[in-house]
């Protein structure tokens, strides 16, 4: 796995479809923890908890489990609301344990046609573990491939890693297997090419900094505060677009933002943008598919 250092200043402008300025991804993470592992260690669930003092993954740790479960739950349901009664498309990443043992979210995803991506076998086993065990890393990325292909009748096109915890070899995998994007990388604002032994890959970069995670539970910030920030990020690329095209995506994660006081921020959120004209309300499927057959005139 490598890519070439291009810094935007170094860039040709990128010229989205039809004049667009922007790409806006909206990322809503379908995840799946066990309750328990057979492990004295601690289980870092791929994600922040509620609760403090973490537990060994053989002792059912309640209350953090519960939580996220409420957005399996209620949440996700009032998010999914909440943007098709927007008609805004979203970008859902499944773990394979998530289309296994909650059919009803996918299948709600597969009915609205909006974009499933494959996302890890479950939240907590994270690719990192196997730095030093290439055949089980490669194990991983092919059965959560299977299974996504069983549910939702189409092989896989692109891949997050659940806590964005990959190795150098995930994007070869990946690429051998079909796929034409890949999400870990958070190094920029526009997609580019990075090349594996089985061909080229499109990074469409997801984000921790325009995340709820990040807003709620590491910054504390208010649902307020939260939507100022969407809508000041937003307003940033927006202007910038017009000169070379920018992508912003929103990771959101139904048991930290499907709660009723969050709503009005998303609500919110979706009426600003709404008032430009040159949003591309992409899926990643569509923006590498784009990207690879255009990004010579970007990057050569």
């Amino acid at each position: 796995m490598s890519y070439a250092w291009v810094p935007m200043v170094k860039r040709k402008p990128l010229k989205w479809p039809n004049g667009k300025r922007l790409a806006l991804v909206i990322t809503v993470n379908c995840e799946y923890w066990d309750l328990l592992k057979d492990t004295s260690e601690t289980y870092y669930a791929g994600g922040p908890q509620m609760m403090p003092d973490p537990l060994p993954g053989n002792i059912a740790d309640l209350p953090n489990f519960t939580w996220r479960e409420y957005g399996q739950r209620v949440g996700v349901w009032r998010l999914f609301k909440v943007f098709e009664e927007a008609g805004v498309p979203l970008s859902c990443t499944f773990n394979a344990k998530t289309m296994l043992e909650r059919p009803e979210i996918h299948e709600r995803v597969k009915a609205n046609g909006w974009e499933a991506v494959a996302h890890n076998y479950e939240q907590g086993e994270l690719l990192h573990k196997f730095t030093h065990d290439p055949e089980g890393e490669r194990r991983i990325v092919l059965e959560t491939l299977k299974v996504y292909e069983q549910k939702m009748g189409r092989k896989a096109r692109g891949w997050l890693s659940s806590s964005l915890r990959s190795t150098p070899r995930t994007p070869g995998i990946l690429a051998e297997q079909g796929c034409i994007f890949f999400c870990d990388y958070m190094n920029d604002d526009q997609p580019y090419l990075i090349d594996t032994d089985h061909g080229p890959i499109v990074n469409v970069p997801y984000s921790v900094e325009i995340n709820d995670f990040t807003f709620f539970h590491r910054r504390a910030m208010t649902t307020r505060e939260a939507l100022q920030m969407l809508k000041d990020q937003f307003d940033e690329l927006y202007a910038e677009g017009a000169e070379s095209g920018r992508t912003m995506n929103i990771g959101i994660h139904p048991h930290v933002s499907g709660h009723p006081h969050r709503m009005h921020c998303f609500r919110e959120f979706l009426k600003h943008v709404k008032q430009h004209a040159d949003v591309w309300f992409a899926s990643r499927e569509e923006i590498a598919t784009w990207y690879l057959a255009n990004h010579k005139s970007h990057i050569a």
